[in-house]
C-alpha cells in the first residue's frame, strides 16, 4: 500500500488593513477638526451651508405636517365625500404626500446632523467606505454626502 504525501499547504494571504482616515491636524475654538484634504476655511463654509439646510428643511417638514394635519380636520369636517366628487380620495392623496414629502425632509435633517458629527469628529469629507475623499464638487451639490458617486448603489441620481 502506497501513502500519499500531503500537498504543502498554501500560504494565507496577508489580511488587507482596514482603509483609515487621515489624521486630524488641527481643531478650531468652535469643535470644527481639520484634515489634510479638507481645511478650516471648507470646513467652516460646509457647516454654515449645512446648518442653513437643516433649517429649512425643518420649517419644511413642519409645514408639510401642518398641512397634513389640517387636511384631516377638513377631512373630518362638512366636506360630503360621493363617487361623483372625488374630494375624499384626492384629500387622502395629498396628506400622503404631505407625510411622505415630510418624511424625506425628516431624514436628509438626520443626515445633515450625522454630518456636523463627522465634522467634529474629523471626518468629514471622506467616504464611509473607502476613507477616501469626497470630491469637493459632491460636498458642495450635496453637503451631506456620505460616500463617492462610484460607491452608491444604482449610482448616479441617488443620494
Amino acid at each position: 500500500m502506497q501513502v500519499k504525501k500531503a500537498a504543502p499547504a498554501k500560504k494565507a494571504a496577508p489580511p488587507v488593513p482596514a482603509p483609515t482616515l487621515p489624521p486630524v491636524k488641527g481643531e478650531t475654538k468652535d469643535g470644527i477638526k481639520y484634515t489634510k484634504d479638507f481645511d478650516v476655511k471648507f470646513l467652516t463654509t460646509q457647516r454654515k451651508l449645512l446648518i442653513e439646510a437643516r433649517e429649512s428643511l425643518t420649517r419644511q417638514a413642519v409645514r408639510l405636517e401642518d398641512e397634513a394635519f389640517s387636511l384631516i380636520d377638513e377631512e373630518m369636517g362638512d366636506v360630503q365625500f360621493d363617487d361623483e366628487s372625488g374630494e375624499g380620495d384626492t384629500m387622502v392623496v395629498e396628506r400622503e404626500r404631505d407625510n411622505m414629502l415630510s418624511g424625506i425632509a425628516r431624514h436628509d435633517i438626520a443626515e445633515i446632523d450625522s454630518a456636523l458629527e463627522r465634522i467634529r469628529q474629523g471626518s468629514y469629507g471622506y467616504s464611509r467606505l473607502s476613507m477616501k475623499p469626497i470630491p469637493r464638487e459632491r460636498l458642495d451639490a450635496i453637503p451631506w454626502s456620505t460616500e463617492l458617486v462610484e460607491e452608491k448603489v444604482g449610482g448616479i441620481g441617488r443620494r
